[in-house]
């Protein structure tokens, strides 16, 4: 048995886990298996995933490792960047308010602003099939069954895979009923994220998620971007676009359309801090 120091954030909702590097030193011969303990919400901590920072670096400023609740590693989480960006920087392990982290998805560079919130730099969508990666041979308006549905769904990779769906039904509801069946369709070859969006303005839209290896969540960074990418290039809604989420809102950039998808998405929201505290990993 190891007791380590830690601290829990939330983004909207999105709760994580965040270990300094020399307290996951003492236990990392624990992990996987350690994060579906501490992230179980009834006989752990909870949280949907576990962040630790990496130093040392070559080419960037920081690396994190990335531990999903259950137990699995993810690429990227856009929620995750911006409580990661202000508990590094607030525990000095940079000393700039703009900077550089290795993910699974490449490098993102968060951005801490003057009003307390963090905008991120998400990189550029990937909508090339293959590289979502998604098996169907269009990534856009394709018609995929799941159950007792056909759905027109939109993949879009934010450093991690989304299939987007547009509704006019209870997008929760839907999301519910659906997620599971569709994060796990055998055309998502990694599983997928899956969002309910409804579309309330050329500036608004709502969007219920079922994230990847969590289920039900109250926000996803990724899935908001995903989600704003698929109604502009449908036409929905313009370039800057509020994201509803059931735990907040985001607000989502984006100067690509659908003759030239070559732009980073830019997503600003909140990180806010929960509590600390030390546990005892068995």
């Amino acid at each position: 048995m190891q007791k380590i120091k830690f601290t829990k954030m939330q983004g909207l909702g999105n709760d994580f886990i965040l270990i300094m590097p020399e307290e996951f030193e003492k236990v990392k011969e624990k992990f996987p298996h350690a994060a579906i303990k501490l992230c179980d919400r009834r006989f752990g901590i909870g949280a949907d995933g576990i962040f630790v920072p990496t130093l040392n670096e070559k080419d960037t400023d920081l690396g994190w490792l990335f531990y999903q609740s259950d137990g699995s590693t993810a690429q990227m989480c856009g929620n995750g960047m911006r409580c990661f960006a202000r508990f590094v920087y607030d525990n000095k392990l940079v000393d700039k308010k703009k900077f550089s982290v290795r993910t699974g998805a490449g490098v993102i560079v968060p951005e801490l602003l003057a009003d307390g919130t963090v905008k991120v730099n998400m990189s550029k969508p990937v909508l090339e099939p293959k590289k979502i990666p998604f098996l169907g041979d269009t990534s856009l308006h394709y018609k995929l069954s799941a159950m007792d549905r056909d759905f027109d769904v939109h993949t879009v990779s934010m450093g991690n895979p989304h299939c987007v769906i547009f509704t006019d039904k209870d997008a929760k509801a839907e999301a519910l009923k659906y997620g599971d069946a569709l994060e796990h369709h055998e055309l998502f070859p990694e599983k997928t994220n899956v969002e309910f969006v409804k579309v309330l303005s050329r500036e608004e839209i709502t969007v219920d998620v079922w994230e990847r290896g969590c289920g039900i969540t109250l926000a996803c960074g990724t899935g908001a971007c995903a989600s704003a990418v698929a109604a502009i290039l449908n036409g929905y809604c313009d370039k800057k676009v509020k994201v509803k989420l059931p735990g907040g809102a985001l607000v989502i950039e984006w100067e690509g359309n659908s003759q030239n998808t070559n732009f980073d998405v830019f997503m600003t929201g909140s990180a806010d801090y929960s509590f600390e505290g030390a546990v005892t990993v068995l």
